[in-house]
């Protein structure tokens, strides 16, 4: 089997948390769930072993139930990507940061209207960077160029679905 890229207990970068996501998250559906979810426990619990980090219980089953009951927060059974960012430690949790800032559908479409700045109906890649950039001050979030060039990015490489370069309206709701 693949090795999963990055999953060690050093911080992430937006970027590899993306692999990770990707690697786990083998359908494409946006849940790490069934065989997905053994896959990233088994290797989150060998990585952790390998880090010299390991729990008293022995049984896997038991562990699974524990790690779920405290990361699953909706408990249905299935790892979202901002339940992943909680348990990864990700120098920079901007999807968690997206989230605090619009909560509401009218929030979001006023961010939408906002940040559309030419009307196309899209975000474009710079209208997507004065988005995050926006969202990092007034979430106090230190950051610099080439960071809001990498988070940037990784959005696009994320919710980009038909790979335009930019991202239409239900891309970027999702």
């Amino acid at each position: 089997p693949q090795q999963a890229p990055h999953l060690h207990l050093a911080e992430l970068t937006a970027s590899q948390f993306l692999d990770i996501w990707r690697h786990f998250d083998a359908d494409g559906n946006g849940y790490i769930e069934g065989k997905e979810l053994e896959n990233f426990f088994q290797e989150l619990e060998s990585a952790r072993k390998g880090a010299g980090v390991d729990s008293k219980k022995d049984n896997l089953g038991d562990k699974m139930k524990e790690f779920m009951h405290k990361y699953d927060k909706n408990a249905d059974g299935k790892i979202e990507m901002a339940e992943l960012a909680q348990i990864l430690p990700t120098e920079e949790n901007f999807l968690l940061c997206f989230r605090q800032h619009v909560g509401s559908s009218s929030e979001f479409m006023e961010a939408w209207r906002r940040y559309d700045t030419d009307r196309s109906g899209y975000i474009e890649a710079n209208e997507l960077k004065g988005f995050l950039s926006d969202l990092l001050k007034k979430a106090n979030r230190p950051y610099d160029e080439p960071k809001l060039q990498e988070y940037t990015q990784t959005i696009l490489r994320m919710f980009d679905m038909n790979g335009d370069g930019k991202l239409g309206l239900s891309e970027m709701s999702r």
